[in-house]
C-alpha cells in the first residue's frame, strides 16, 4: 500500500498563523519591503489629512505596486485579488486587502513622488556597492499606449465627417421647418438629433484645432532646421570656393497635412513604427542603463518616433542626479542617436560618446575585425575623435557592450515583467508610470545582484 501524507483541509490552526513563516527567507517580496522601508515617504504620508477612517500606509500600497510591476501583475483589480491568492502579496500587504479603487487612486495621486523615489533607490544601490556610473548605454523602445490606432482621426477624414455632419444638420433644419407639411419618421427627435450633431461638430473642431497647432509647431521646427541646412551649405561653399553638389534642401510644407492625426482616446500618444512591423499607437520610452549592473539610471517617455533628439534631454536627466552617484564617463548608443550635434553635446557634458555612425555589419570579415587602429588625427573635432575611437580595439570593445546593456533590460521588462502597454493615458502620466516600471526593474535587479554575492 502506498504511503501518502494525509490531506486535511478542515483542522484549524492551533495558533494564529504567521504569513512571515510561509514565505522563504530569500524572497523578492521581502527585499521589496526592506527597500521601501528604507525610503523617505514623508512627502506621501504627510499629504493625508489624518481625519476620517484610517488609511492604508503609503509603504504598504507602494510595496504592492512595486512587487506587482516586478512580477507582471499590473492591473489594480489583479493586485487586489493577489492580496487574497498570493502568499507574497499577503506578506507585503500584512494580510490587509486594499480594494482596486484605492490602489488605482494611490498610483495616480503619487506618480510624481514615485519619480523622486526612483533616485532614492539608485542611492541605495550605490550604498550597497551595486551601481557604478562608468559606462552607460542609452536606448529607446516603443510601448503601446492605452489607446487603439483605430481611434486615430486624420485631418483629411475629419474634414469629410465635418462636411457630412453639416449636411445632416441642414437636412434636419429643413425637416423642422417643414414639420407641418411632411411626416417625421417615428422615434426621431429633431432637437435631440441636432444636439448630437452639434456636440460631434464641436469635438471635431477641437480635434482639428489641435492637429493644426501641432502642424504649426512642426513647421516652425522644420523651418529652423531648413535655415540651418542652408547656412551650412552656404558656409561650405565659401570655405571650398565651389558650388555644393546636389539639390538644395526643400523647404518644409506649412499647414496641416491630410495624413496628420490625433488619437481621440489618448491625444498625447502617436502613431509609431513597431518592431513587429507596421504601425501602432505608442510612446517612445527611453532608458539609460549602467553597464555591468544593468540598473536604469535615467528614464523618460517622449512622443518622437525616433531617437535623434533624445541625447540632450537624457544627458540633462543624468546631470540632475545626485553627485554621490558619480558621473558617467562613456555613453553608448546606436545609429538612431547619431548626429554631429549629439556628439558635441556629449563632449560638452564631459562624457565620451561611442555612437554608431552607420549600421554595423553582423558578420565582419577577419581582416575587418582584427585591423590595426588608424593613426589618431591631429587636433580632431569631437566627431573626428569619436570616428577614430570607433575604429580602435577599445572603441569596438566598448560599443559591443551596447547590445548587452539596455536591450536585455527592455526584453525582460516586456517579456518577463509583462509590461507591453501603459495603463495610464497622457504624456505626464505615462512618464510617471515608466518611472514606476524602471524602479520596479531596479529593485528586482538589485535583489538578483544581492543573491549572487
Amino acid at each position: 500500500m502506498s504511503n501518502f501524507r494525509q490531506i486535511d483541509r478542515d483542522t484549524g490552526f492551533l495558533l494564529p498563523p504567521s504569513v512571515d513563516e510561509w514565505l522563504p527567507e530569500k524572497h523578492l517580496a521581502r527585499f521589496v519591503v526592506e527597500v521601501i522601508d528604507g525610503l523617505d515617504l514623508r512627502a506621501m504620508s504627510g499629504s493625508y489629512r489624518g481625519s476620517g477612517s484610517a488609511s492604508y500606509h503609503p509603504a504598504l500600497l507602494l510595496g504592492i505596486l512595486v512587487y506587482g510591476y516586478a512580477t507582471g501583475v499590473l492591473s489594480s483589480r489583479k493586485l487586489e485579488r493577489a492580496t487574497y491568492d498570493s502568499v507574497a502579496f499577503r506578506f507585503i500587504a500584512a494580510n490587509e486587502h486594499p480594494d482596486h479603487d484605492t490602489i488605482a487612486a494611490f498610483r495616480r495621486r503619487f506618480l510624481k513622488d514615485i519619480e523622486g523615489l526612483f533616485v532614492q533607490v539608485l542611492l541605495l544601490a550605490r550604498e550597497m556597492g551595486m551601481l557604478k556610473m562608468g559606462t552607460v548605454g542609452l536606448d529607446g523602445t516603443k510601448i503601446h499606449a492605452n489607446a487603439s490606432r483605430h481611434s486615430a482621426l486624420s485631418y483629411e477624414h475629419s474634414g469629410k465627417i465635418e462636411a457630412q455632419l453639416k449636411a445632416e444638420v441642414a437636412e434636419l433644419m429643413a425637416k423642422a421647418e417643414a414639420a407641418d407639411q411632411a411626416d417625421i419618421p417615428d422615434g426621431m427627435s429633431i432637437p435631440d438629433e441636432l444636439a448630437r450633431r452639434g456636440e460631434r461638430l464641436q469635438k471635431l473642431a477641437e480635434a482639428r484645432a489641435k492637429i493644426e497647432a501641432r502642424a504649426k509647431e512642426r513647421f516652425e521646427r522644420e523651418q529652423a532646421e531648413h535655415r540651418a541646412k542652408l547656412a551650412a551649405r552656404e558656409a561650405k561653399a565659401k570655405a571650398t570656393g565651389k558650388k555644393p553638389g546636389g539639390h538644395p534642401p526643400a523647404p518644409p510644407t506649412e499647414g496641416a497635412l491630410p495624413t496628420d492625426q490625433i488619437n481621440l482616446t489618448d491625444e498625447d500618444s502617436r502613431i509609431m513604427p513597431v518592431a513587429s512591423g507596421g504601425f501602432d499607437q505608442c510612446y517612445n520610452a527611453q532608458a539609460a542603463v549602467a553597464a555591468g549592473s544593468m540598473l536604469v539610471v535615467a528614464a523618460d517617455v517622449v512622443q518622437a518616433p525616433n531617437d535623434k533628439q533624445q541625447i540632450e534631454p537624457m544627458l540633462n536627466k543624468i546631470n540632475t542626479l545626485p553627485e554621490e552617484l558619480g558621473q558617467p564617463e562613456t555613453l553608448l548608443a546606436d545609429n538612431g542617436y547619431f548626429s554631429e550635434a549629439n556628439v558635441e553635446a556629449c563632449d560638452a557634458a564631459g562624457i565620451e560618446p561611442v555612437i554608431a555612425m552607420g549600421r554595423q555589419s553582423h558578420h565582419p570579415s577577419l581582416a575587418e575585425r582584427f585591423a590595426a587602429a588608424p593613426p589618431a588625427p591631429e587636433n580632431p573635432t569631437p566627431l573626428e575623435a569619436m570616428a577614430h575611437r570607433l575604429r580602435t580595439p577599445e572603441g569596438k570593445r566598448l560599443y559591443a557592450l551596447r547590445k548587452q546593456t539596455p536591450e536585455p533590460v527592455f526584453g525582460i521588462i516586456k517579456s518577463v515583467m509583462g509590461f507591453r502597454q501603459f495603463s495610464l493615458r497622457g504624456l505626464e502620466n505615462v512618464q510617471g508610470e515608466w518611472s514606476l516600471v524602471t524602479m520596479a526593474w531596479n529593485i528586482k535587479r538589485m535583489f538578483a545582484l544581492n543573491m549572487a554575492q
